[in-house]
């Protein structure tokens, strides 16, 4: 793939990011694509494969439900501050999964999915030349999406010290919102309330 059809790329799928009702449709048809399975896109095509807790995620696969997410997204990209960082997030913040789920006896988990999401959202998004900031911007959203359930239940794994240091607290409750209602099922009465409960604790 060369510089033009690289930027080429990138630059449309963020023209739909921004402007589509469901940007969802545009990205399923690039999965289409003979250079979606190449390196960088091969680590978003490798969601397509990775399983969820049917508990959790009734709606299949990791890529079923990053799009999802997405299409959340983009409903609520006027609310942002920042909304090509807050869409690209929602299209990476799980390009962790594959390379951390695992099946034992049933039980599928993905631990520490947003730590190497961070770092391969890092890779992804060097490959098209993107600017440190907008990087660090993605990165630090992909890394604490997880935060919302972290904080609120109390967990051991939050740090709220490093959420305040490297992201807007409103723009990562937009995208803890987006990804807990990115499932088929969601009560969005309740997601609603605890996005409400994340953002007073944060303030």
């Amino acid at each position: 793939m060369n510089d033009q059809m690289r930027d080429s790329i990138f630059d449309s799928i963020t023209e739909h990011l921004l402007q589509e009702e469901k940007p969802s449709i545009y990205v399923e048809e690039l999965t289409r694509q003979d250079f979606w399975k190449e390196y960088p896109f091969s680590l978003l095509e490798r969601l397509q494969h990775t399983e969820q807790s049917p508990k959790y995620h009734p709606e299949g696969t990791a890529w079923n439900h990053t799009m999802m997410v997405l299409d959340e997204a983009a409903k609520v990209r006027n609310q942002s501050s920042h909304p090509e960082v807050l869409l690209w997030s929602a299209l990476l913040h799980d390009i962790g999964k594959p390379a951390t789920t695992v099946n034992r006896k049933g039980k599928i988990t993905s631990y520490d999915h947003d730590k190497v999401g961070e770092t391969l959202c890092i890779e992804f998004l060097q490959y098209f030349n993107r600017d440190n900031e907008f990087i660090e911007a993605v990165a630090a959203l992909v890394r604490y999406h997880m935060h919302m359930l972290y904080l609120l239940q109390k967990l051991p794994y939050a740090d709220e010290k490093g959420l305040r240091k490297r992201t807007k607290v409103s723009e990562l409750a937009l995208l803890c919102r987006c990804d807990r209602l990115g499932r088929v099922g969601a009560d969005r009465n309740a997601e609603e309330k605890e996005y409400q409960e994340f953002l007073k604790r944060l303030s």
